[in-house]
């Protein structure tokens, strides 16, 4: 009887699966993504508790208290929803997708952009 020898893939299971998620990611990158995306989607809460502090001085913790409420009710009421959660996911892997590809970061990428961006502002 021939002898089968099985050799087995060496590496960690992340590297062979695309949509698998180290804790890493799902419990510290996933969650800062869709806090920077309810700061954007709570911008105006954002801005008038930024205001009610700027204007406030020292006395911001009792003086700014319903405008942190309110920011804080915004934001909650992103991270409570599954279905944002799950769209920040599927955005952080695509961009891990491509930075596996590229091997070019969101950053560089982004910084990329506004070289470029700055090229043609300065060409015309």
């Amino acid at each position: 009887m021939a002898e089968e020898h099985h050799v087995s893939k060496r590496g960690f299971a992340w590297q062979n699966d695309d949509t698998y998620l180290r804790n890493v990611e799902r419990e510290v990158l996933i969650p800062k993504k869709m806090r920077d995306k309810a700061k954007d989607r709570c911008a105006q809460h954002v801005d008038a508790f930024t205001k009610c502090c700027q204007e406030s001085g020292l006395a911001m913790a009792v003086k700014c208290r319903k405008e942190n409420n309110e920011l804080r009710e915004c934001i909650t009421k992103y991270y409570k929803d599954p279905e944002f959660f799950e769209m920040c996911k599927q955005e952080y892997l695509a961009e891990r997708a491509e930075f596996r590809a590229t091997g070019v970061t969101q950053k560089k990428k982004k910084l990329l952009q506004e070289q470029a961006a700055q090229g043609q502002q300065h060409a015309t």
